[in-house]
């Protein structure tokens, strides 16, 4: 099933590549206020990009969700099986891009990780 472009996904995906950590859905609509995009939307757009292997989902300790571009932008070689690092007074979450290798019981298929440190990143120290 091919997928249009639409003015909102292009904006979305241009935040995203131009973001220096994840943001939440809350984020990306307060870079967008001045665009008459519904939440609803937004999600769509985002799941969409992560089903496609473009952005990958962060669910952090307080279940919020953030999106993050893949590619260069988290370091140098991206995995999507990485832990992240969410700073608790500015809530900027930064991929901590060593991959996660998880040793399973034989018969065990491996699907994802998700791992977040909690803490206070050095602009908040």
């Amino acid at each position: 099933m091919s997928t249009r472009n639409t003015r909102t996904k292009e904006m979305i995906l241009e935040l995203l590549e131009q973001a220096e950590h994840a943001l939440s859905h809350d984020q990306m609509r307060e870079q967008l206020k001045g665009e008459q995009i519904d939440r609803a939307t937004i999600y769509r757009i985002l799941n969409r990009f992560v089903d496609e292997g473009l952005v990958h989902r962060v669910v952090v300790d307080d279940g919020k969700q953030y999106f993050r571009i893949c590619g260069n932008k988290c370091r140098h070689e991206h995995h999507h099986n990485h832990f992240h690092f969410r700073c608790m007074k500015c809530n900027k979450v930064e991929c901590l891009n060593k991959e996660v290798k998880v040793a399973l019981p034989t018969g065990y298929q491996f699907s994802h990780f998700n791992g977040v440190v909690s803490g206070y990143c050095a602009a908040c120290c």
